[in-house]
């Protein structure tokens, strides 16, 4: 059965908030709705369509009136994750688009998924995290963002970024330059996301005061980390060895994220990750969680999270020949 339902759109809330440029989040939001039909006149959207689509319809449109009634535009991006959410069962999407972490340098950084909201859920609750998952989840950016805030509201001392150093066809003895020179390429991506989110200029005061240490791996041993939000990146990169070795560098007040994509082991071959070995021995520890992330978290361009479906079912297709 057929049936319509009035959303108004308050007078304080430009139109153009709601429904975009040339109509832009209109267009995404009939597209994603269907088979509800959209008529706009003057603040009023009528939705027509059969009850339960109507229902979902309203729900997400009160959602995101409430949003734009805080200033912000809504985006294309920002309302097709909104669907998905929706289509996912989450009733109230907008919890997770409006979730903010930090603002840094002009710009908010949020999660953008519901597996990302409960990454950084399990981040705040946890003294442990495994944040795993391919590449463009937000992995290593939100465990960053969250170091960065923990930093600046004193809840630790400093911020130590760590990488296990694996030679990819070319030996570390054959490059030119000192040791911090030979490593600097592998710590690239962890400065990378530093920059987005503290003033530059600061940096590197930062780093010379030990308030903030990005090192490789190894120079993790031996030490117990106080006061200190700890991220070990590229963790399918570690042996068993190494990961419980670094695990054990756990002091008091501090905290631990530790990242990876177990479809990237650049070990040996016949080396096992000790990413992939830690699960087995630490699911059942408590303050110890294990965050599971996938294509659907991708925020990168939408085709990565394509191309990861379709590796995926290539090794899948592969395993069977």
């Amino acid at each position: 059965m057929t049936t319509s339902h009035i959303v108004t759109v308050p007078e304080r809330i430009p139109m153009i908030n709601v429904l975009g440029q040339r109509d832009d989040v209109l267009r995404v939001l009939e597209k994603g709705l269907a088979p509800a039909q959209l008529h706009v006149r003057g603040r009023e959207i009528r939705i027509t369509g059969p009850q339960p689509t109507i229902d979902v319809a309203r729900d997400l449109l009160s959602e995101l009136i409430s949003v734009a009634a805080t200033g912000q535009h809504l985006t294309t991006d920002a309302v097709k994750r909104a669907l998905k959410l929706t289509a996912e069962g989450l009733h109230r999407p907008t919890d997770v688009l409006t979730t903010d972490i930090l603002t840094a340098r002009g710009k908010t950084i949020r999660p953008k998924t519901l597996g990302q909201k409960e990454y950084v859920d399990a981040i705040d609750e946890n003294t442990i995290v495994f944040g795993i998952g391919p590449a463009g989840t937000g992995k290593t950016y939100l465990a960053m963002a969250k170091a960065v805030v923990a930093l600046q509201t004193n809840q630790v001392k400093r911020i130590i970024m760590t990488r296990p150093v694996v030679e990819a066809g070319e030996s570390l003895g054959y490059l030119p330059g000192s040791l911090n020179d030979k490593i600097d390429p592998y710590m690239r991506p962890l400065y990378d996301a530093l920059y987005d989110m503290i003033d530059p200029e600061a940096i590197p005061k930062l780093l010379a005061a030990g308030t903030i240490e990005v090192a490789p791996l190894a120079y993790m041993r031996g030490r117990t980390l106080n006061d200190a939000f700890v991220i070990l990146d590229e963790a399918q990169n570690t042996t068993p060895e190494q990961m419980k070795m670094f695990l054990t560098r756990l002091g008091f007040n501090s905290k631990i994220v530790v990242t990876g994509d177990l479809t990237q082991v650049d070990l040996p071959r016949n080396a096992k990750s000790g990413l992939g070995i830690v699960r087995r021995i630490l699911r059942n520890v408590d303050h110890i969680k294990f965050s599971e992330l996938g294509a659907a978290d991708v925020v990168r361009h939408r085709l990565v999270s394509d191309i990861i479906d379709a590796y995926a079912r290539y090794a899948g297709e592969d395993t069977h020949d």
